[in-house]
């Protein structure tokens, strides 16, 4: 008896030892395919962004920031009882600033989830670093198919809460051919990916409705002097124009094409690269009477966003992605809080393709309508990571209260 006494003894010792220097909780082990990332008690769930804040297309930049940044407050500023830290760096919408922008948010490994990028020229710059660092990357306005079509520039980890340029493309095709009766069509791109493949959805969807293609050409990102190619146009006159293009180019051909005789009842219709509150401005007369296609959003949950967007940074928002942004941010809350695991101390562990599992899972109602992440099967072939429907899309018309009195967004005139 004695002997067995001792012996329990030593076993009660030793358990309240374990307990002591924490060996009674068995310690996480990180089986995860692509590693996982481990958030102490006293730090911060990091998130990064990468957006356009600087140039040109700076507004596309703050207005997606401006979407992330309500999301975080609507949450007030935590999740699973740590500090949300938000950082960015500026990707430009070019693939050099892409990659350097990549490149650093990449290199820290506390990074859970990223936010971008703007333009779909800087992801597909940006697609190999983030991808193979492991990072989940959701855009709030990357709009360029190949980005999600399977076999071409896809890679895994890459997500895009807005539309694909295969539904904005075949939506601006329909309302030309279907109400503005055109039966003839040019196009006019800039060479970047969205530019070229969305007017190459347009023309496509045109022709399959019985249209005509009488001209496809392109600018160079830079190019101030449009009537060459508004020349090249006027040889065929077309029905319509659609230059699926940015600031400054856009304005440039808008300012230019009533020079050129021959197209004076040409009808000009953009995209939402040009959907922006300084174009009306900018391009001045001629842009009246015009068309945009682009992100269209209602609903009471988007009115108390706007009065969010009034309070924090007054005005309303400068471009048509915030709310896909607002969503991206929750996306990617959400998943992170569905896969943690949390230590009785509030130690955090995060498995990353299980945050790219959870993502590709999401399934719900956000601010821009119906959210999907699930793989989705085109005409053109397999997607992996389109989260938008479609359903957040409109054709817009510029009047002389855009281009004198600052209305801004316009009026939309035309919903699929």
């Amino acid at each position: 008896m004695k002997r067995t006494s001792t012996l329990l003894a030593l076993v009660i010792l030793l358990s309240l030892a374990l307990s002591a220097c924490g060996g009674g909780a068995a310690e996480y082990v990180c089986d995860d395919a692509i590693g996982c990332v481990d958030v102490a008690p006293d730090e911060p769930v990091h998130i990064a962004w990468m957006l356009t804040v600087t140039g040109a297309t700076a507004f596309l930049g703050e207005d997606s920031v401006g979407g992330v940044e309500i999301a975080v407050d609507d949450r007030g500023g935590e999740l699973l009882g740590h500090e949300i830290l938000l950082t960015g760096e500026d990707s430009g919408c070019s693939p050099e600033g892409a990659q350097t922008a990549a490149t650093k948010v990449s290199a820290d490994p506390t990074v859970l989830g990223v936010i971008g990028t703007n333009c779909s020229s800087a992801m597909t710059a940006a697609m190999s670093t983030i991808s193979g660092a492991g990072l989940s990357i959701l855009s709030p306005s990357n709009t360029a198919p190949a980005l999600t079509l399977d076999g071409e520039t896809w890679q895994p980890g890459y997500f895009r809460v807005c539309h694909t340029d295969l539904f904005q493309g075949a939506v601006a095709a329909q309302f030309a051919y279907n109400e503005l009766g055109a039966r003839t069509l040019a196009t006019i791109h800039d060479g970047s990916p969205y530019a070229d493949q969305l007017q190459a959805v347009m023309a496509g969807e045109f022709e399959r409705l019985g249209g005509t293609v009488t001209f496809k050409g392109a600018v160079n990102i830079g190019d101030t002097d449009m009537r060459t190619i508004l020349t090249s146009v006027a040889a065929d006159p077309p029905d319509v124009l659609y230059f699926p293009i940015f600031e400054p180019e856009g304005p440039f051909i808008i300012q230019q094409v009533s020079e050129i005789a021959g197209l004076e009842n040409m009808t000009l219709i953009g995209a939402d690269g040009l959907l922006v509150d300084s174009f009306p401005e900018n391009s001045g007369a001629n842009a009246e009477g015009m068309y945009l296609s682009g992100p269209y959003v209602t609903g009471a949950a988007y009115d108390e966003f706007l009065a969010k967007w009034e309070t924090k940074f007054g005005g309303v928002p400068p471009s048509g992605f915030h709310a896909f942004a607002y969503d991206a941010t929750n996306i990617l809350l959400d998943a992170i809080e569905a896969v943690a695991v949390v230590d009785d101390d509030g130690t955090i562990h995060v498995g990353r393709q299980a945050l790219r599992d959870a993502i590709t899972g999401t399934s719900m109602t956000g601010l821009s309508g119906k959210v999907d992440c699930a793989d989705k099967e085109f005409a053109v072939g397999l997607s992996h990571g389109d989260c938008a429907t479609g359903e957040a899309l409109g054709v817009f018309q510029i009047t002389s209260a855009e281009i004198d009195a600052g209305n801004w967004p316009p009026e939309v005139i035309y919903t699929p």
